[in-house]
């Protein structure tokens, strides 16, 4: 199948599932600028990018950045506080906040550039050890610190479910994301909660059911 091909299924999967609007994330880590020009084609104006370094190299040194002005590029990958001073010259957006070090060098180096950048929260839902995110409890103090940090616009919340084959616990993590958006939501008004960030190649649907607003999506979306 085509990348066209792929997208419209995406997309059509998504609106067969719900009538709310759900952003589709063409994940382009992997691939190379005539795919990327090709996911643009399809419909794609917001992708998704995991390492500073491939980012700036694709859209700043090989310019796809001043190709595609209006396409919107979001670091979704784990971000090291070495690499933060690149990160907000590159991106619209930061998923992978989670921590208040990383956050404070986020806004300390937007400043520097006079620049405002939109953050999602990445939580740990499913407690997994090797996973980045902060834990659910300790979420709240996490937003509190956030506030404090003039730079930093609070759009959401992201999560990656874990890799298995076992769809109660896929779908737990996703309804867990989406309870927690209520609650915080709740206590500090839906402007900040918009986004909730959730669902891959493998398990999208069921994050659409969940709630999600935006799916972060590579192999369905690339294969041939």
């Amino acid at each position: 199948m085509s990348i066209q091909e792929n997208w419209d299924k995406i997309n059509a999967d998504i609106t067969a599932i719900s009538s709310r609007d759900v952003a589709v994330m063409a994940v382009t880590k992997n691939h190379s600028p005539n795919n990327i020009r090709e996911v643009v084609s399809a419909g794609a104006v917001l992708l998704g990018e995991n390492r500073v370094d491939v980012a700036r190299k694709k859209f700043i040194d090989e310019g796809l950045r001043d190709e595609f002005p209006s396409v919107k590029l979001h670091m979704i990958g784990h971000l090291q506080t070495k690499k933060v001073k690149d990160a907000v010259k590159i991106f619209d957006c930061i998923q992978s906040v989670e921590s208040v070090k990383t956050a404070r060098e986020i806004n300390k180096r937007c400043n520097t550039i006079n620049k405002k950048i939109d953050i999602l929260i990445e939580v740990n839902v499913s407690g997994e050890l090797q996973k980045f995110g902060v834990p659910v409890d300790k979420t709240l103090v996490f937003v509190e610190e956030i506030f404090q940090l003039e730079n930093l616009n609070l759009k959401g919340l992201m999560t990656m479910a874990p890799f298995t084959d076992n769809e109660a616990v896929v779908r737990s993590t996703f309804k867990g994301l989406r309870e927690l958006r209520d609650i915080l939501s709740q206590k500090f008004g839906d402007t900040f909660f918009q986004t909730l960030s959730m669902g891959m190649s493998n398990d999208y649907k069921i994050a659409v059911e969940e709630g999600s607003t935006m799916v972060r999506i590579g192999t369905a979306l690339f294969k041939k």
